[in-house]
């Protein structure tokens, strides 16, 4: 018969918890670290052809709940996937056919209003702030737009001649159509096989993190939800908010200005700014009526009451969880690692980060190396 230990003095204090075994846990999980290091290393130097699949898989991730809405109504798989590709499809086709030709007239009109702004920029911007170029120093604003006209041509020479500079380097347009006839196939493949992808995906968890793997798995796709099917119908809604605003103000380069706003409005208060700036301008040479900042100034607030008090509470909410500064630094730091493929990769890796790291803080919190080892009499 086994003895039954002593219970402790009354004046005896317990014995304080055995600390966690750390090197143990380095031994038992360094192969599993250097997988890690060695994935991100082969990442590194395969960043020039990764765009095709980058794009692909964010297609695909797109397009998963629409497929699955459509496998409820009773078609196939495959058949929800052609779907889905014929009503893209015909959407951009649509879509390219009725900008193009008016983005073209527009921006030969900017480069015939290149000259106006610059001047303004020299006779204007710099004595308000108090810098004033040497006398008879001028800025070439002529000499830019006849340099962008050259080179571009008219508007309805402008696909055509950048087509003809692109076919004069042959490996620039092989490069480009392999990627271009990529996309659409990689996306093709993996959104028909999305669900069996994740169901194997899911089998390769070990079991006894199984539930914790569950759960950080779908906070994970609540945030990407909300950061690329989001963020992209912000961008989305802020590029025709800016356009049409502006086009009812008049600016004869609205349709430019107002979708290269919404395009960078990914990037916290960039599309804002830019775009207000940039209108401003517009406008001011345009127009030489100092109210016509006043209707500008309204088209971009309203668009930001819109983005920050029905859009983003709507389409993204409060899920990413990523401060914007971290935004500002991840784009950077990805295009800086891994040229344009990082820059894609950027916000959503910074947002699975996101995920992680508050997981990480409240493990942190709740262990005993926070709490210390020492028991409290």
């Amino acid at each position: 018969m086994s003895e039954i230990p002593a219970p402790p003095s009354a004046g005896s204090e317990p014995p304080a918890p055995t600390p966690p075994a750390t090197s143990q846990l380095l031994r038992e999980n360094w192969g599993w670290a250097a997988v890690a290091v060695g994935m991100l290393v082969a990442l590194y130097f395969l960043g020039p052809i990764l765009m095709p699949f980058v794009i692909g898989a964010a297609l695909a991730y797109l397009g998963d709940p629409i497929v699955d809405q459509l496998e409820r109504l009773h078609l196939s798989r495959t058949a929800g996937v052609c779907v889905v590709f014929a009503v893209v499809g015909a959407l951009l086709t649509g879509i390219v056919l009725l900008l193009m030709p008016m983005i073209g007239r527009q921006f030969v009109t900017l480069t015939h209003t290149i000259p106006a702004w610059l001047a303004w920029f020299q006779d204007n911007a710099l004595p308000a702030i108090g810098i004033h170029l040497p006398e008879g120093s001028r800025l070439d604003g002529q000499g830019i737009a006849e340099l962008l006209r050259s080179h571009l041509g008219s508007a309805g020479d402008v696909a055509g001649n950048i087509l003809g500079r692109l076919g004069r380097s042959t490996p620039v347009v092989i490069a480009v159509a392999v990627n271009l006839l990529l996309i659409p196939i990689v996306a093709f493949y993996l959104l028909r096989d999305w669900d069996r992808l994740v169901a194997r995906i899911d089998d390769l968890v070990p079991r006894h993190l199984h539930h914790k793997g569950r759960q950080l798995a779908h906070e994970t796709d609540v945030v990407l939800n909300g950061l690329i099917r989001g963020q992209l119908l912000v961008m989305i809604a802020l590029g025709i908010i800016y356009s049409v605003g502006l086009s009812i103000v008049g600016l004869n380069v609205a349709l430019l200005i107002g979708i290269t706003a919404g395009i960078v409005s990914f990037i916290p208060y960039l599309g804002f700014i830019s775009g207000l700036v940039a209108a401003s301008i517009a406008i001011i040479v345009q127009t030489h009526e100092p109210l016509s900042l006043l209707w500008v100034a309204l088209v971009f607030g309203i668009g930001q009451v819109l983005e920050s008090g029905v859009l983003t509470p709507k389409l993204i909410g409060d899920r990413i969880g990523v401060h914007p500064v971290a935004v500002i630094f991840a784009i950077l730091a990805g295009g800086q690692l891994f040229g344009f493929v990082g820059v894609l990769l950027a916000l959503p890796i910074a947002a699975v980060l996101a995920v992680l790291a508050r997981h990480a803080r409240s493990s942190w919190v709740n262990s005993p190396l926070y709490s210390g080892y020492s028991h409290k009499p």
